[in-house]
């Protein structure tokens, strides 16, 4: 459009919407998806080639801490091969397609996994051996808190830590950000980028792996399908603190297991409601959809989308 001297008017840009996939480069949504399904579904497999027989053996009990090292040893291996080969089949050819495509992948894959080790391991629930030297409490502040979750937050802290060093100081870790900044610049500086996805992939199913074994000793029962809602709010947990950041997906699990415990109890039983416990899951997928709409970055992030 211009004005009758001939000069063009500036017209102000027409505002776009920023969609999740653009907000959140590809590769995180789908090592995410697939990372903790691929954790957990192990988890029913170690059940039964491992943990089932350290346990009818007396092991898990005469001699704990070698035998939960074989039962995290065994989960991590599997869980990262099973990672890595997921990565190379499954995504490494569609890592020039359309935001969309690696997405629906994602899905397809969380699925393929579940119905896979369901096939294998039936479907229905087991029972998780307990070891002996994990039961009882101890006395924090005034509160009880089994030996279980002492071991699964010392873990969670180590693990963080460790990731964030990681990331943060050696050279992979660094090759890791430049590639999820933008990947063809990295590769025009030299990385590798296919050793550095893969290199994701595979920390992600240690981490992944861990997590599951330390699920099934907190609950006592493993089944093919428990990593759907751990993978979903892990993902909510990381929106909210904010994507990229290892603190502010700590951060988020914090508040987002705080908001879970605490929420439907204050909020519901006022009105009547019965069972508030069994909205807890309403409560993390109601959390992750306001902080998309009202701040995508999360706590820790800018609010500003990311590039691919």
């Amino acid at each position: 459009m211009t004005e009758q001297s001939g000069r063009p008017v500036e017209t102000a840009p027409r505002p776009r919407t920023v969609t999740l996939a653009e907000r959140f480069p590809i590769h995180r949504l789908t090592l995410l998806a697939v990372a903790v399904l691929v954790g957990f579904g192990v988890v029913t497999g170690s059940w039964k080639t491992i943990a089932q027989g350290l346990d009818s053996k007396g092991l898990l009990d005469r001699d704990p801490i070698p035998s939960l090292a074989l039962l995290f040893l065994t989960a991590i291996l599997v869980s990262m091969l099973v990672a890595v080969l997921l990565e190379r089949v499954a995504y490494r050819p569609l890592r020039n397609a359309p935001r969309l495509v690696p997405l629906i992948t994602a899905i397809g894959a969380s699925l393929f996994l579940q119905y896979t080790f369901s096939g294998f391991f039936g479907s229905d629930a087991k029972g998780y051996p307990s070891v002996k030297s994990l039961n009882g409490t101890f006395n924090i502040l005034g509160f009880p808190v089994s030996r279980t979750q002492v071991l699964t937050i010392l873990t969670a802290i180590v693990m963080m830590v460790g990731l964030r060093l990681f990331i943060a100081r050696t050279k992979t870790g660094k090759a890791m950000r430049a590639v999820s900044e933008d990947k063809e610049i990295a590769s025009l500086m030299g990385i590798n980028i296919n050793r550095v996805v893969v290199t994701t992939f595979a920390i992600g199913g240690i981490l992944a792996g861990v997590a599951g074994v330390l699920f099934a000793l907190n609950f006592s029962e493993v089944d093919s399908f428990m990593g759907f809602v751990p993978g979903i709010k892990a993902f909510t947990a990381a929106v909210l603190g904010g994507i990229g950041s290892v603190t502010g997906a700590a951060i988020g699990g914090l508040i987002l297991g705080v908001a879970e415990s605490i929420g439907p109890v204050l909020l519901l039983t006022g009105i009547h409601v019965p069972a508030t416990n069994q909205l807890r899951d309403v409560v993390a997928f109601t959390i992750l959809v306001l902080v998309l709409v009202f701040r995508p970055g999360g706590i820790l992030g800018t609010g500003e989308p990311e590039k691919a």
